[in-house]
């Protein structure tokens, strides 16, 4: 068994711009964003995907129509969501996200922890190996569930994951591969 899995994040949102979590908001692609997600269907052209999943939030559905809806069936799934920041939501993202690790185990408050992300990406892999072996496919979705990903198929621990994410270093690139084997 294997499935090859092409991640790629959102474009950037208003949000995005003016340092705010939007956490499970439904979150509008700045123009930017809209740039971005025309911009990357073009720069991964030469790759093939069996489909394309993005999460049920609006910016990552407008990034993946724009990116790939031209050329792909889009399949939204509530588990590819970000994290539910629950009252940080839709505030500065510098309350938190500087002290990522508080939030591993313990909920945010009226939210979810990331481990709790964890579970749903875990769930989202699991129905993959029963519907997708042998495909590739591409995900359109949100920091926590690539972070989550990390966690599941390069055997990071959430501490790990956090601490060497790409966008510490603003190190954005066109996709990350990840794989899942038997």
């Amino acid at each position: 068994m294997s499935i090859k899995i092409t991640y790629f994040v959102h474009g950037t949102t208003t949000d995005n711009e003016h340092d705010l979590a939007t956490g499970w908001a439904p979150g509008v692609l700045s123009e930017l964003g809209k740039q971005q997600a025309k911009d990357l269907g073009q720069l991964v052209a030469d790759k093939k995907f069996d489909v394309v999943f993005c999460s049920d939030l609006q910016r990552s559905i407008d990034s993946a129509e724009l990116g790939f809806g031209d050329k792909y069936k889009i399949i939204h799934d509530k588990r590819l969501r970000e994290a539910n920041y629950g009252n940080h939501t839709q505030k500065e993202a510098k309350v938190f996200k500087n002290n990522m690790n508080d939030f591993i185990d313990t909920p945010f408050p009226d939210g979810e922890s990331y481990k709790d992300v964890e579970k749903r990406i875990g769930e989202f892999c699991e129905y993959l190996k029963t519907n997708y072996n042998g495909k590739h496919i591409a995900i359109v979705a949100h920091q926590a569930p690539q972070l989550a990903l990390d966690i599941i198929l390069r055997g990071k621990t959430w501490k790990q994951a956090i601490e060497e994410d790409w966008r510490h270093t603003k190190s954005w690139q066109p996709g990350w591969e990840y794989e899942i084997k038997d």
